[in-house]
């Protein structure tokens, strides 16, 4: 393996201006994320502030415990207990066997950057993944893509989930989850590592009860050896540690929602987009009704000062909500506005590791922090990552194809010009001088046909449409008969688009770290480990 650094603009226009650190997105941070002395001067600001870091490690030991586990995990335990330890975190969706790429690639960004920053700054600083479980959105976590005849097949998993549950709440049919992982592994195709993958993920399998637990038991075999840290926002237990910050969430309420406004305006100024849907009802709190295992997006009323949901069929005043938050948190979780506000309270937190959507989205946050008189983390890139397969990288070079141009946006215009090329332009001409010799012959038989029988037109017309309908279909045939003999080279630019842009997309948002476990066997997340990467916001390639 071998790591080509490639300069591509990011899926978004301000993530892509923060990637190159303009003056345009920067006033909307705290932090430069590629400065060392900000990374010293983040952890002067932490030194000063008060952590639950004894609380929030024993929560994590405890929930732990049923993962893989490691003398890492262990030592990273007993760091974050240590009074001048920082973490690196990142989070995300517990998508089933992992979901996309960017999820592993988040991981790894998060593991590499916190040893990167603890010898730059010669303190203890622990990697930590945040599972997204409290989130309801079944639809974005019960899918793999699976390459089948050089195109995408989707394959969800076969269990409906019709109410708005918390991810962590779904429990796993074992039986349904099992058949359908055998037959998606299948679907990668045999290879030496087949059976051992199959074991990998029956073993993860048996090990789980939810989506959650599927996913963790997963991700902690896979870097168990890294000293990686996971919470699950959606446990409990967990929402016990954040009362006092939920209750004040909900005092601030109106103070977080102008300041998130104020700050899009801001932004909007700019020329920007808004990636968070806003307005001043928000209450930027879900409540969970237990009962019917459904996740109810609060607003706020200004008429009646109460706190409703569902069209009004929940109402809490604020006094209702503290006492909730105080005595059953569990029942309330965070938005997109006050999620990362929780992790900055919980965790001493010296990177965040964030996609393009989420470095647009923190951006809208700095106002939000400032309320509370605190600083955002610096926004640290996550790694942008690419394999290139020998056998891609070989049809790319006979292509004549530029990698850049192709991850950025895919073959068609190349695949286009090669087919303009070999266009047989005798063919066109022959069959555009024939419908134009058939068309005007037919104006002829029309003129004879109105003077010998006028009802006869219709069928006349319907005759020359048949009779063009067959031209356009022979020349059609003769047209696929010259791509057949170019068919290899064809064929060429569907692998590489299928492997690289697949459906027009990026690599990482489309593929499943399955694919390449089957292909190259479970130590090729040792492999992955074992590279060197540089936080410098360049696209990673990583030629397999």
């Amino acid at each position: 393996m071998e790591i080509l650094n490639l300069s591509l603009p990011a899926t978004n226009r301000f993530a892509s201006n923060y990637l190159q650190q303009s003056t345009s997105v920067m006033p909307f941070f705290h932090y430069s994320y590629n400065d060392a002395n900000e990374s010293l001067n983040r952890l002067s600001e932490l030194s000063d502030r008060p952590f639950p870091r004894n609380e929030v490690a024993q929560h994590i030991e405890q929930f732990m415990k049923p993962y893989p586990s490691s003398k890492a995990v262990t030592n990273s335990l007993d760091k974050l207990k240590q009074q001048n330890s920082v973490v690196v975190i990142g989070g995300q969706q517990a998508g089933i066997l992992t979901g996309p790429l960017y999820s592993i690639h988040k991981i790894i960004s998060i593991i590499k950057l916190a040893e990167q920053k603890e010898k730059e700054l010669g303190v203890p600083v622990i990697p930590v993944f945040w599972i997204a479980g409290e989130d309801h959105d079944f639809q974005e976590v019960n899918h793999v893509y699976i390459p089948v005849n050089e195109k995408i097949d989707k394959w969800t998993y076969p269990e409906k989930v019709w109410q708005k549950k918390m991810v962590s709440d779904i429990q796993l049919d074992k039986e349904v989850c099992l058949s359908w992982v055998e037959k998606v592994i299948e679907m990668f195709g045999e290879t030496d590592y087949t059976n051992m993958l199959l074991e990998f993920a029956i073993e993860q399998l048996n090990r789980s009860t939810t989506f959650v637990d599927f996913f963790a038991n997963i991700i902690m075999e896979l870097f168990k050896d890294d000293g990686l840290l996971i919470v699950d926002s959606g446990n409990p237990d967990f929402r016990q540690l954040q009362k006092e910050f939920l209750v004040r969430q909900i005092e601030h309420r109106e103070a977080i929602t102008s300041s998130l406004l104020k700050q899009q305006q801001e932004i909007e100024k700019q020329g920007f987009p808004i990636t968070i849907d806003s307005s001043e009802h928000a209450a930027n709190l879900f409540y969970y009704d237990t009962k019917h295992q459904e996740r109810i997006l609060l607003e706020y009323n200004h008429d009646n000062d109460r706190f409703v949901g569902k069209n009004g069929a929940i109402s809490f005043s604020k006094q209702d909500l503290v006492e909730l938050a105080s005595s059953n948190p569990s029942v309330l979780s965070n938005n997109v506005v006050t999620r990362p506000l929780m992790q900055e309270w919980l965790f001493p937190t010296i990177a965040f590791i964030g996609g393009p959507g989420e470095i647009s989205y923190w951006a809208e946050l700095k106002q939000v922090f400032e309320h509370f008189q605190i600083k955002m983390p610096p926004i640290v890139p996550r790694l942008n990552i690419t394999f290139l397969d020998r056998s891609v990288e070989t049809d790319l070079a006979e292509l004549n194809l530029s990698l850049s141009a192709v991850l950025q946006s895919g073959t068609n215009d190349a695949r286009n010009k090669f087919l303009e090329s070999i266009v047989d332009k005798e063919i066109d001409g022959l069959f555009s001088a024939a419908r134009d010799q058939l068309v005007k012959q037919y104006k002829e038989i029309e003129a004879k046909t109105v003077e010998v029988n006028r009802g006869l037109l219709p069928l006349l017309k319907k005759n020359e449409a048949f009779l063009l309908k067959e031209m356009t279909f022979m020349q059609t045939k003769l047209e696929e008969a010259v791509k057949l003999k170019h068919d290899v080279i064809l064929k060429k630019f569907s692998r590489v688009d299928l492997a690289l842009r697949p459906n027009g997309h990026p690599q990482e948002r489309v593929w499943n770290i399955f694919a390449y476990l089957n292909q190259y066997g479970l130590t090729f997340i040792r492999d992955l480990m074992n590279l060197t990467y540089t936080f410098d916001g360049s696209h990673k390639v990583i030629k397999l």
